[in-house]
């Protein structure tokens, strides 16, 4: 198997990035509408969220 280019590295990384900020936003978000039930129906793509991350808990 051929060593990855640095490109090849960088896109990893910024990768494994993107995964950890969109797990870390959910998680938030869904801490945010617990603590904060007058947001519910203020975004319909927050609520979105918040309901898709709790149907897969």
């Amino acid at each position: 198997m051929e060593n990855p280019t640095t490109t090849e590295r960088d896109l990893d990384e910024v990768r494994d990035q993107r995964n950890k900020l969109k797990t870390r936003h959910a998680q938030m978000l869904t801490r945010l509408m617990d603590d904060r039930q007058d947001l519910r129906g203020v975004h319909a793509l927050a609520d979105f969220v918040d309901d898709s991350v709790r149907w897969t808990a």
